[in-house]
């Protein structure tokens, strides 16, 4: 029996064009809507999955406002069991060393209330902000195993087999539970979630708790947006004297061969 802690993040939804607060430290939200990323959904998946496997339970988490239950009820309408809302005034005055200080603050106290978590999951990196740090440091502020990146995930009795996209290919690494991992998207398709599952999440009960943690912020100094790239449009001609122009084309993409 496997259970597991997975830790979200309430995010601008910037699948469209991105912008940034007049400061520069934050994506400006003002104009889109919020969602979590794509390999946050992933972890929750592999989650709902490795509890059905083993009989276990899949507790999803976040450090925000009020607002974050939201995504919280999302979790639970897949699949998950339970959901704790850490609730700050200000999530962006957390850098990455305070959200790991927080939920191993979470992780503790629910073990010393009875409750240990197998498995902490999290996303690869920030949505927002591109960190990288949480999932490392949490597991050792916890002293726990790390892999980063994972894309499968199974548990047999007390070992996580983990597969993950190394610099030279693909490595599977088995570790000794518990442990941390976090999770890159690919290896799992997220579910929808079914009428019955949003029905279950609009009742579900949200333990909300505060932190004793004073967040000290990243140090980050500014965000930066990648220079936009120019479109380029070539008009291959008119009417049939296009035809020819159009089979080459095809021919150097790939599609079409002589």
């Amino acid at each position: 029996m496997a259970d597991i802690l997975v830790c979200i993040k309430r995010v601008p939804d910037v699948s469209g064009e991105a912008l940034l607060t007049a400061d520069g430290l934050h994506v400006d939200a003002r104009h889109v809507g919020y969602t979590v990323s794509p390999h946050e959904l992933c972890a929750v998946e592999l989650a709902v999955q490795v509890a059905g496997d083993t009989g276990g339970s899949v507790t999803v988490l976040t450090v925000g406002s009020a607002d974050s239950v939201e995504k919280l009820r999302d979790a639970v309408a897949v699949g998950a069991t339970g959901a704790v809302l850490v609730e700050v005034d200000d999530p962006d005055a957390f850098g990455p060393r305070d959200v790991s200080e927080v939920i191993a603050e979470v992780v503790e106290a629910d073990a010393a209330a009875g409750t240990s978590y197998d498995l902490v999951l999290l996303g690869n990196d920030a949505a927002d902000t591109g960190d990288f740090q949480v999932g490392v440091r949490l597991a050792y502020r916890l002293d726990r195993p790390v892999v980063v990146g994972a894309s499968v995930l199974a548990v047999d009795g007390g070992t996580a087999s983990i597969t993950a996209d190394g610099p030279d290919g693909t490595d599977i690494f088995e570790v000794a539970l518990p442990a941390v991992v976090t999770v890159l998207e690919g290896g799992v398709e997220p579910r929808y979630p079914s009428v019955v599952g949003r029905m279950k999440a609009k009742k579900a009960a949200i333990d909300t708790r505060s932190t004793a943690v004073a967040p000290a912020g990243g140090g980050r100094v500014t965000l930066k947006l990648p220079p936009q790239q120019p479109s380029q449009v070539e008009v291959l001609g008119e009417g049939p004297e296009a035809a020819p122009k159009l089979v080459d084309l095809f021919e150097s993409l790939g599609v079409l061969s002589r």
